[in-house]
């Protein structure tokens, strides 16, 4: 298998890159907007076409979750065209497309995890734009699998994690907001699973998954493990979400349910606090 992996520079990509090492038998090309602009489709079918590419990993996305609301051209025109023209080439080519989304999609006023036939209701542009990608991903493509997930975090580039271990050295105290629920994700388990659903890929798969880590946090919580796997002395303090405005709204639940893809793809997928464990030690090799 020749695998096109598109926003390589990233979080999930570089995870992937890490990996790709225990796959001798698949060819990896890992690309930045550089190498293959997904707001491009010529360009993306030249490539794909040259090196006879199989398989592509959508991590490409414009993911600045509060300057979308005012970059609403530039977020469309990565989550939305260019999600569609990836799937377009991945069925003009008779490729397989694996397309990462979010739990933005959804407004979260459930009170229960959410599934994957769940009504989508994005309070967000990036949240909108994301779910338009879905939508014409799997519009355009009959072997695509779109797999949502919810609080990215890794050892590479901006993310949560460092940032608390960064603002947790620098001060005594923060405040970290406490009534917004999700669950954790470390992208070294996030790719792991996609490579894993690959590996089982069949012709004609098509339809969303939901994945993220085992559990149930807030932010709160989750600067709270931060700190004490970090061994930081910073005092996090509960706050309310309103006295943390920001120009996007989260949704306050955004929990997924994930049976269908440990049932589908049989999956095991570990508690978010022993992953974000992994992930500090991680980092702190680095």
């Amino acid at each position: 298998m020749s695998i096109l992996v598109t926003g390589a520079n990233g979080q999930l990509g570089n995870e992937l890159h890490k990996l790709s090492a225990q796959h001798n038998n698949w060819k990896f090309f890992f690309c930045d907007r550089n190498k293959v602009d997904i707001t491009d489709k010529e360009a993306i079918t030249a490539f794909v076409q040259e090196n006879k590419i199989t398989a592509i990993i959508n991590c490409a996305a414009y993911t600045a979750v509060d300057l979308a609301e005012s970059e609403t051209a530039k977020a469309r025109t990565i989550n939305v065209q260019g999600a569609k023209n990836l799937a377009q080439v991945t069925a003009e080519n008779n490729l397989k497309l694996i397309h990462v989304s979010t739990d933005f999609v959804f407004d979260g006023k459930h009170y229960l995890p959410y599934v994957e036939s769940d009504t989508p209701n994005p309070l967000s542009v990036y949240g909108e734009t994301k779910l338009q990608g879905e939508k014409e991903v799997l519009k355009a493509c009959s072997n695509a699998i779109v797999i949502r997930t919810s609080w990215l975090y890794s050892a590479y580039g901006t993310n949560f994690v460092k940032t608390m271990q960064r603002l947790g050295n620098e001060r005594t105290q923060l405040g970290v907001v406490f009534d917004q629920i999700g669950t954790p994700t470390w992208t070294g388990d996030l790719a792991q699973a996609i490579l894993e659903i690959l590996s089982q890929f069949k012709e004609n798969t098509s339809g969303i998954y939901h994945f993220s880590n085992e559990g149930v946090a807030s932010w709160y919580d989750f600067a709270v493990e931060i700190m004490e796997l970090s061994k930081i002395d910073c005092k996090v303090l509960p706050i309310e979400a309103k006295e943390y405005p920001t120009p996007a709204y989260r949704p306050a639940y955004s929990v997924l349910n994930k049976s269908k893809i440990k049932r589908d793809f049989n999956l095991k997928i570990p508690y978010w606090k022993v992953s974000l464990k992994n992930c500090i030690e991680q980092i702190t090799e680095l």
